[in-house]
């Protein structure tokens, strides 16, 4: 734009109209877009980034700088599309305004491993991404669990984790949760980490996401863990409300079977014989009675479906840990799913914010990012704090030749690699635009 001033034209280190498109996104260019966003407001943001007469193509371009993109993009020469876009445009701008800066001078190992050292109050957000090397699938990768699933027929693989689906048909998720559950006794190097970080005094809290206890397996205190999203260390009769040790139902899980309760067996075989019944006299039964049947009497794994609410302690325990935190370290989790995502925008945006994942998070503002196999980074930077994490293989994976290379040194972007693991998959990046979820869990 004409009106654009010099200090503006400086502040954006020469980003001009004609360089913004998707070609030429980076971590660094999104990070000064979002920064100039931040500091100047929307109306001289737009007056800077857009021509005079903004195209659906510009529009399109300028979310991408932003780091996001729609989950399916518009022809461009349909008439909707500008008005869809410009839509679009504000939420990201919207996002990009209430997310935090990154930190100028937090962009090395040796700045984490001080920070490390320093602190006292580390709290460790985990995704399943921690728990991939014990061969449990983690949920939205293209080799994940969701991307299993396409054989079901469901419209959204989600469902298999909707409580409505479940009281309607249990089997379904019982016909795969034998995919997800949890090696007994086992963990990972990078759950040992944490296991050291709570030894030396200081972690904080774990909040995971992970349904799979394996923290509990590792001696993760549980006044330090929040499961966020419940997991498979109880089940529960969504009829009496029974409460059972997870291990009491695995045997059926692993048959694909649906675990009964055994308080309401009798009265679950009364009602299917009476429904029975009636059909073979009436043709069909009464609604009241086959509406929920098939999950009359069922065990439920104590992970929290969508539709329900996540634990009270995750609400209670976030407000206080926010103001405490010196330290926020992410692991193995692509941050898609609220309110648990919401937590790197909480925390205050003086404390250091670390991503330690396969994968670049596109709509979070990490200070530093360490990309690679969870449990080869964790053992790579243990080697650095001159820790030693107590697990059969840590010798092993130190001893595999792990490297580190900058990706964009300036916005704190690291790969650490072994040469020992297959080149090609490590090098299976996802883009570093991130989605805008259209639905947020509760």
């Amino acid at each position: 734009s004409d009106s654009k001033s010099k200090d503006d034209d400086d502040n954006n280190n020469n980003n001009n109209n004609n360089e913004i498109t998707g070609d030429f996104v980076s971590k660094e260019t999104t990070s000064l877009a979002r920064s100039y966003l931040k500091a100047n407001g929307s109306m001289k943001f737009l007056d800077r980034y857009l021509p005079g007469t903004a195209s659906a193509e510009d529009i399109l371009n300028l979310i991408q700088l932003l780091g996001y993109k729609p989950k399916e993009l518009p022809r461009m020469d349909n008439e909707n599309a500008l008005m869809y876009l410009i839509k679009f445009l504000q939420k990201a701008m919207n996002k990009v305004l209430t997310m935090r800066v990154r930190l100028p001078d937090f962009d090395t190992i040796e700045a984490l491993v001080d920070s490390i050292n320093n602190a006292s109050n580390i709290v460790v957000l985990t995704g399943a991404g921690i728990s991939t090397s014990l061969g449990i699938p983690d949920f939205r990768s293209s080799k994940g669990f969701y991307a299993k699933l396409s054989y079901l027929g469901l419209e959204d693989p989600q469902e298999v984790f909707d409580l409505s689906y479940f009281r309607e048909d249990p089997a379904i998720f019982y016909s795969i949760a034998h995919m997800i559950l949890p090696p007994e006794h086992a963990f990972t190097p990078l759950h040992g980490f944490i296991r050291l970080l709570q030894d030396k005094g200081k972690l904080l809290r774990n909040y995971t996401q992970n349904i799979d206890n394996l923290e509990s397996n590792v001696g993760i205190d549980a006044d330090k863990l929040i499961q966020c999203h419940g997991s498979f260390a109880t089940a529960t009769c969504i009829t009496c409300g029974f409460k059972v040790p997870g291990e009491t139902i695995f045997k059926e899980i692993r048959a694909q079977e649906v675990p009964i309760c055994p308080w309401c067996k009798t009265k679950r075989f009364k009602l299917l014989k009476e429904i029975e019944l009636e059909e073979d006299l009436n043709g069909s039964a009464s609604a009241w009675k086959t509406m929920f049947s098939k999950s009359f009497g069922v065990m439920k794994p104590d992970i929290t479906f969508f539709g329900e609410a996540l634990p009270e302690r995750f609400h209670t325990s976030i407000k206080k840990d926010i103001s405490e935190c010196d330290l926020l370290i992410c692991i193995g989790t692509s941050l898609k799913v609220a309110p648990v995502s919401e937590i790197v925008n909480m925390i205050p945006e003086e404390v250091p914010q670390v991503l330690i994942n396969k994968d670049l998070v596109g709509h979070c503002e990490f200070d530093l990012s360490l990309l690679g196999y969870c449990d080869q980074v964790i053992v790579y930077l243990s080697e650095k704090l001159g820790w030693k994490i107590n697990h059969k293989d840590f010798e092993k994976i130190a001893k595999s030749d792990l490297k580190c290379t900058a990706v964009e040194e300036k916005v704190g972007i690291y790969e650490i690699t072994s040469s020992n693991y297959n080149e090609e998959e490590l090098n299976e990046k996802s883009d570093i635009i991130g989605e805008i979820e259209e639905k947020e869990e509760e």
